[in-house]
């Protein structure tokens, strides 16, 4: 009885060591691309609620910085909160789903919008080239 209790005890002791050790799995190339789209999408915003344009330049392409900017209306400051819904990743390009959500202060008025937007990505490192659908850098009411 003793000999098949420690012959039990010596298999749950060993069992567990053999199998408790995890394999780690490299980080696959889309992911990395994927968590580079969402920083680049977080920095654009931040760079917009500042109005820094400088960093805005150095994030987009011409034709994504026009993008941005569309509407030229000036506004006081402005509250943006993305929330990255899909991400599809061909050789090329990237395209970012994003659904926003803005406060806006313009001339001491306070307007809210949201919507939902898709953000072009191209290059190493990605660059915003354009914004599709609902754009959230444009001043509700223009």
């Amino acid at each position: 009885m003793r000999k098949t209790a420690l012959v039990l005890l010596l298999i749950f002791l060993t069992v567990p060591l053999s199998c408790g050790k995890k394999e780690v799995k490299p980080v696959s190339q889309d992911s990395k691309t994927a968590e580079e789209a969402f920083a680049l999408a977080e920095h654009i915003r931040d760079s917009f609620m500042k109005n820094d344009r400088d960093a805005l330049l150095k994030d987009t392409t011409e034709s994504g910085f026009k993008d941005i900017f569309a509407g030229g209306k000036s506004y006081g400051s402005v509250e943006l909160e993305f929330t990255p819904r899909w991400v599809e990743i061909d050789q090329a390009k990237v395209t970012l789903n994003i659904t926003w959500k803005s406060t806006w202060t313009v001339s001491g008025r306070h307007d809210e919008d949201r919507g939902m937007a898709v953000f072009v990505m191209e290059g190493k490192p990605l660059k915003l080239t354009r914004v599709e659908r609902s754009n959230p850098f444009n001043v509700p009411g223009q």
